[in-house]
């Protein structure tokens, strides 16, 4: 059965990615959703491995944001698809490559125990600005608590030198700046442009979805 594996970044939950997954799902696709929040990159990464590992064929692997990172440092994908994410090389991180947006980092709020949250008027207008009203503000509930250091972490391998990728440039993300996309882009193999904002999976999950459904095809075909 061909299988995806959805790979949220910072602050979120598998659950912003449900409507692409139930759509997949729908359409007979095997579809991982892991939960990140492990601590570090390494961890996260780890939690990926593991889902990638228990899948009898490659996926398709898609990483957001500072997914990524964490898709860079998998094996075994059979495509990789990197949606408004980093693409750190050798000795790089998110954070090294540029970060959020100044806008993204004014939204932050330190929490006592070390973690940081989103403001949620903050969040709404930088990740979900184009999204419809209702979609957006279930989107900003879901957000979470998080550990400091993960965009720090730095990729042991870099999988997209040895496996066909795709990167989606969001051309109207608040949230990291489309010039930086363009240029981690240039990275991997074909480069795609979306007129919308950072979370399209929330938004627009039909594009999203034609697109996994796309590679896909391509990726077991004969």
């Amino acid at each position: 059965m061909a299988a995806v594996v959805l790979v949220h970044g910072l602050y979120h939950r598998p659950e912003h990615f449900a409507d692409v997954a139930e759509r997949l799902r729908a359409a007979g696709t095997e579809v991982v959703v892991p939960e990140l929040h492990r601590g570090s990159l390494l961890a996260d990464t780890a939690a990926v491995q593991a889902a990638v590992d228990a899948l009898r064929e490659p996926p398709v692997v898609l990483g957001h944001s500072y997914g990524g990172s964490v898709i860079t440092g998998v094996r075994g994908a059979g495509h990789l698809v990197y949606l408004a994410a980093f693409v750190p090389d050798a000795g790089e991180s998110a954070a090294g490559l540029g970060g959020g947006s100044a806008q993204l980092r004014d939204a932050i709020r330190p929490g006592r125990d070390g973690t940081t949250t989103l403001c949620p008027d903050g969040a709404a207008a930088v990740l979900y600005g184009d999204c419809p009203a209702p979609l957006a503000a279930r989107a900003v509930a879901l957000l979470r608590a998080q550990a400091p250091g993960c965009g720090r972490g730095v990729p042991e391998r870099h999988g997209w030198r040895h496996t066909p990728s795709t990167y989606v440039v969001c051309a109207q993300d608040r949230a990291i700046d489309p010039v930086l996309q363009r240029r981690m882009a240039s990275r991997c193999t074909e480069i795609r442009e979306w007129r919308t904002g950072h979370s399209p999976f929330v938004g627009r999950p039909p594009l999203v979805v034609g697109l996994l459904r796309e590679l896909l095809a391509s990726t077991t075909a004969p």
